[in-house]
């Protein structure tokens, strides 16, 4: 197995790397087991663009959006099975480092609960810190159209050193 090389912030050739780019997307998904990986990998995006005009939009995980109706987060639900915790939790981590970043210019895409095969459809709603859901409670979101919303948000930025979520 090739282990994916991490940027780092005090190696030029990384910094370089990202000079002369708009956006740079991080969509990172460690192994079970090595769930610590995505706070290294987060921490070393922010620490590279630092002070650059270069933006950095993380899709990260939902576990730190409210459930509608409470107070809870996913994180503290039973949408949580234990299989998912680790990386649930490496999420929720990730999401509390963005909150402490003011050098960088970064955005955080929390997904909602279920991400689905399907069409692209090009319609989906926005949130910000609860899951958005359908009428029938349900917080899916089709990966073509998860897609669609991150592209649209890198053409045209809403969400400057904070989150959004999206779902049908």
């Amino acid at each position: 197995m090739v282990e994916p090389r991490v940027g780092d912030a005090t190696n030029p050739a990384d910094v370089l790397a990202v000079a002369g780019h708009d956006v740079v997307i991080g969509a990172t998904r460690p192994p079970q087991g090595h769930e610590d990986a995505l706070l290294h990998a987060t921490e070393t995006l922010l620490a590279t663009l630092a002070g650059t005009n270069v933006r950095l939009l993380l899709i990260g995980g939902a576990a730190t959006l409210r459930i509608p109706g409470t107070t809870r987060t996913v994180l503290q639900s039973p949408l949580v099975h234990d299989s998912f915790r680790g990386i649930a939790e490496a999420c929720a981590s990730q999401h509390a480092r963005c909150l402490t970043e003011s050098r960088t210019d970064w955005t955080y895409v929390s997904p909602p609960a279920s991400l689905i095969p399907g069409p692209r459809t090009g319609r989906y709603r926005l949130g910000a810190d609860e899951l958005v859901v359908d009428p029938a409670g349900d917080s899916t979101i089709s990966i073509a159209d998860l897609a669609v919303a991150v592209l649209d948000e890198v053409e045209r930025p809403k969400h400057t050193r904070c989150r959004f979520t999206v779902g049908y």
